[in-house]
């Protein structure tokens, strides 16, 4: 099934003086232009193409690969604002449009932002900068563990907030975070866990993320040697912690952090205590 927006996989119908014909099933026949054309290119042939509608709202294809796609988040550039909306650069001769009622907030000519692609009800491909109203549509299917694509969305009070896998947010809290990160940044990152209501948090490093949920068992396990109190708590001496645990205090704040969040534990003044289920 063909979509728009995405790369498809298409055979050569036809050559014609400006290019070639593709042939598009349903959609009848779809014009390859010369000049993305790849040499050697003969009837019957099969190649990868990318569709979408021409500045007459034609549909075409070529083998530019755009800067988003449909159902894709990408940092793009506004080259015009007009009566219609603003037009950003995504790589092809045809900018891309964000309509008006897709700004979150009036985009501005020469400035990025993080933006989200998809078909409109018109047939049109276009983008919005209202991410909310886009993303977390379904229901997370990660598992602790998974290694995950992110995109930086935004700073925020526990650290930065992310788009993952294009669909979905989470959050990397600043504890896990060792350098500094811009809207817009892509990078790899790993599923801490997805809760009961959908949040996803993530973290940076596997090897950290292994380490966490080793200590955070472990925390628990002496919770439960202790009567339920540890007079441990992230104020407590490197010496004190490592005493107990064999890691460094960062390491044991975040495990009591991660308990703390789950709210397995209370962290007070004098120690940390198991709450009871």
């Amino acid at each position: 099934m063909l979509a728009l927006g995405k790369i498809n996989h298409l055979t050569v119908k036809k050559q014609v003086k400006f290019g070639f014909y593709l042939d598009g099933l349903s959609w009848g026949e779809i014009l390859l232009p010369n000049n993305v054309a790849p040499p050697g290119l003969e009837i019957s042939s099969q190649l990868d193409v990318f569709l979408y509608l021409d500045s007459e709202d034609q549909l075409i294809a070529t083998t530019e690969l755009p800067k988003i796609k449909v159902g894709e988040v990408a940092m793009l550039k506004v080259i015009a604002t007009t009566k219609v909306g603003a037009f950003v650069d995504w790589g092809l001769k045809k900018d891309l449009l964000v309509p008006f009622s897709e700004q979150q907030i009036p985009l501005k000519e020469g400035q990025s932002y993080l933006l989200y692609c998809y078909v409109d009800n018109s047939n049109r491909i276009v983008a919005s900068s209202k991410l909310d109203r886009h993303l977390h549509k379904s229901a997370p299917q990660y598992r602790t563990g998974d290694k995950v694509d992110i995109i930086i969305s935004e700073q925020t009070d526990i650290g930065y907030k992310a788009v993952v896998n294009h669909q979905h947010w989470g959050v990397l809290y600043q504890s896990d975070v060792f350098k500094p990160l811009r809207r817009g940044d892509k990078l790899s990152a790993y599923i801490g866990k997805v809760r009961e209501d959908g949040k996803i948090d993530l973290r940076l490093s596997s090897s950290t993320f292994k380490q966490a949920q080793e200590l955070t068992v472990q925390v628990l396990a002496k919770l439960a040697q202790n009567g339920g109190k540890l007079a441990l708590t992230d104020k407590s001496a490197p010496e004190l912690i490592y005493a107990q645990f064999g890691v460094s205090k960062k390491a044991f704040k975040q495990a009591i952090g991660s308990l703390y969040k789950d709210k397995k534990i209370v962290i007070s003044d004098a120690g940390i205590i198991l709450v009871k289920e």
